[in-house]
């Protein structure tokens, strides 16, 4: 049925067509009849973060900025949904036009900067959705845009502490190319001090709530070598629950002529699914055992998801990949993860002629 759909929505601005495909979720969702399903996936149980996740394929943050979709989501088949970036305060993010197709690069660019309608308005909707399925629910904080650096912390703490009743995970979003200075935070000593906080009020938190809510760090796939060497010694000592690696990217060497490519803001899609892969793998040599990664960015097939698995994720997340190949590719994706868990050992294999 996507296919049918997916002429008319690429013929409207792309910013509008996320909306129209949202609202059509939704409507098809609440009225219980959804063509846009297949059958769902059967469970694929995975352990992360202390969470067990009925698959680990799951929605990256972006999509549904402000949780009002949740539930529709949830009965794609993901095992997971993180709703996000939310920021203290609502804002417009920047001007339009900001999110740009690059078709025949399996690729969007975007720069919305964390257009949101403010972390209360996200608690009112999350507090309503009803997570059909046993799905979890992560929640991406971030920070406004006027807030200056110097005292970022106070915007991701107050955010941490609406949300934390409310989500199976929080992620910290310090990797955004689309709020000026934001990827500024990833540097060592900024990176210590935030996350140091962070870390102090999570536990603060988990007292006073009774329970202890997963905090993972999104990273952004431009880091050079030796940043990715001090940003992981850093979440180690921290010992964060778990880091999401990647965000999208500014660089536009593999879309170069492209209609579009010097647009500014992130790009996602085909193009960064060797880049983002990259950096998983040097996280994962890098960070203990303990921690446990998410793998995101250019997943358009199963075979895309195994591959992260295969560089050192635990779980992987979907958001451009649906735009090109619609929700069919979540249960694509958890059925090339199952055949990768249960293949049979070489050792096992009957023997050849």
């Amino acid at each position: 049925m996507y296919r049918l759909a997916r002429p008319f929505l690429f013929n409207v601005d792309a910013e509008r067509a996320h909306g129209l495909g949202l609202r059509a979720l939704e409507l098809a969702y609440r009225t219980g009849v959804n063509p846009l399903v297949g059958r769902p996936p059967e469970p694929l149980p995975t352990h992360a973060f202390g969470l067990d996740f009925p698959n680990p394929v799951g929605l990256a943050a972006g999509l549904d900025k402000n949780g009002e979709h949740i539930d529709a989501l949830l009965s794609l088949g993901f095992g997971f949904v993180e709703v996000g970036t939310v920021t203290p305060k609502a804002q417009r993010g920047n001007p339009k036009p900001r999110m740009f197709r690059l078709p025949e690069h399996q690729a969007v660019i975007n720069r919305l900067g964390f257009n949101n309608a403010g972390v209360d308005a996200l608690v009112r909707n999350v507090e309503r959705a009803r997570r059909p399925g046993g799905g979890l629910l992560g929640i991406n904080i971030g920070k406004n845009k006027d807030t200056p650096n110097e005292i970022a912390d106070g915007d991701y703490m107050y955010c941490l502490a609406r949300v934390y009743p409310l989500a199976d995970y929080i992620t910290v979003n310090i990797s955004s190319p689309n709020t000026a200075g934001l990827r500024e935070l990833q540097e060592e000593q900024l990176l210590r001090r935030l996350i140091g906080t962070l870390r102090e009020e999570q536990e603060r938190l988990g007292a006073k709530h009774g329970k202890r809510v997963p905090m993972l760090v999104k990273i952004a796939p431009d880091l050079s070598d030796d940043d990715i060497h001090a940003c992981a010694r850093v979440l180690a000592e921290l010992e964060v629950d778990g880091v999401v690696a990647t965000n999208t990217t500014i660089a536009r060497v593999p879309v170069e002529g492209a209609r579009h490519a010097e647009e500014p803001g992130g790009l996602s899609g085909r193009p960064l699914m060797g880049q983002s892969t990259t950096v998983l793998r040097m996280m994962r040599t890098r960070l203990p055992e303990a921690i446990p990664l998410v793998g995101v960015g250019g997943i358009l097939s199963g075979a895309d998801a195994v591959t992260k698995l295969a560089a050192g994720a635990s779980l992987v997340q979907l958001y451009t990949g649906l735009v090109y190949r619609g929700p069919d590719l979540v249960n694509e994706c958890v059925e090339a993860i199952r055949r990768r868990k249960f293949a049979p050992s070489r050792g096992n294999m009957p023997p050849t002629a």
